[in-house]
């Protein structure tokens, strides 16, 4: 197999990969384009290239992961770096040392990039400014989930050729999902029509600010579907029960059989994980032909791997501004 690939093209030159609300549709192309590429050149995300033989991925991460974490490892070791792996549990931040001290000293380790998840939004961005490596967002707080949003579109792509004209809803806990921000940035700049779908507890109507289709009701909006992404309940950030039991969530929102048989045919089913089964989808479902949940790890491993190639060989004195969340 060859281990080679296309130069970076020259239009990149972001030294970091913060949101999808501030990149312009040449740069998710790019992104996803060369996400695509490098799933074909490591056989589906099996096999080791020696791209970024030499460099090292730390992955630093302030709230508990288990996908996003293993698959920046595995896209970091496919392209031939090394990785560190640093968790907060246990570590000199447990001690007092703050959070930007804990950072330069990871970086002065010799990291190219850090992978960084916090609960607070925004802290990639102070990262960003405070270290000379380049910096992911893998999630911060409420805010934004990047590569998360890149792997759901590149999906989507894989099966329908084009983002443009399609509808996609998100269903589920809007309110605390960062997966749901980025979707909505990524989507839109790529035409599709986005609705957000789920208790008014959970979906505000503000989020038409964003030119967005609002709705409370699953079975009313299904017949126009082209891709549902079922978004987890997130209990463990609410502070107050948003509906009263779970089962009326799963009556009304679950994607079950009856709902199959009301979709379009072609409908695609996704779940950025880990699904609540029987609350968000039910096994049949998640199981079924229509799912493209598995998918969705593998595209993760790739878009991790596109982001961290792109990034290592945009110029060091970049002059993209990043912006600041507040």
């Amino acid at each position: 197999m060859s281990q080679t690939l296309p130069e970076p093209p020259s239009s990149w030159n972001r030294r970091h990969l913060l949101g999808l609300q501030d990149l312009s549709v040449d740069e998710l192309r790019t992104l996803l384009d060369t996400a695509q590429q490098l799933k074909e050149a490591t056989n589906n995300c099996r096999e080791k290239l020696s791209l970024l033989a030499g460099k090292t991925c730390a992955n630093l991460f302030f709230e508990n992961s288990t996908r996003t974490r293993n698959s920046f490892s595995l896209a970091a070791k496919r392209l031939g770096a090394d990785t560190v792996e640093f968790s907060s549990s246990g570590s000199s931040v447990a001690k007092g040392e703050t959070f930007i001290d804990t950072a330069k000293t990871i970086e002065a380790m010799g990291v190219d990039w850090v992978v960084t998840r916090h609960q607070t939004p925004g802290t990639p961005h102070l990262l960003a400014r405070e270290l000379s490596c380049s910096v992911l967002n893998a999630g911060d707080g409420p805010h934004e989930h990047p590569t998360q949003g890149l792997l759901d579109i590149l999906t989507i792509r894989q099966h329908r050729g084009n983002i443009d004209g399609l509808t996609v809803a998100l269903v589920g806990d809007i309110a605390h999902s960062r997966t749901a921000r980025s979707n909505i940035w990524g989507l839109k700049k790529l035409g599709a029509h986005v609705i957000l779908c789920g208790p008014s507890t959970l979906v505000s109507h503000r989020w038409r600010e964003l030119d967005v289709e609002v709705a409370y009701n699953l079975d009313e909006i299904l017949p126009r579907c082209d891709v549902l992404n079922l978004l987890r309940i997130q209990f463990e950030r609410q502070t107050t029960r948003p509906f009263p039991s779970v089962h009326e969530y799963a009556n009304l929102y679950a994607m079950n059989t009856d709902r199959m048989r009301r979709s379009k045919s072609d409908i695609l089913i996704m779940a950025p994980g880990p699904i609540n089964r029987g609350v968000e989808i039910t096994p049949e479902v998640a199981d079924g032909p229509h799912s493209v949940i598995l998918e969705q790890v593998t595209n993760g491993i790739a878009v991790r791997m596109a982001a961290l190639w792109l990034l290592a060989n945009a110029p060091h004195n970049s002059s993209t501004s990043e912006p600041i969340v507040h």
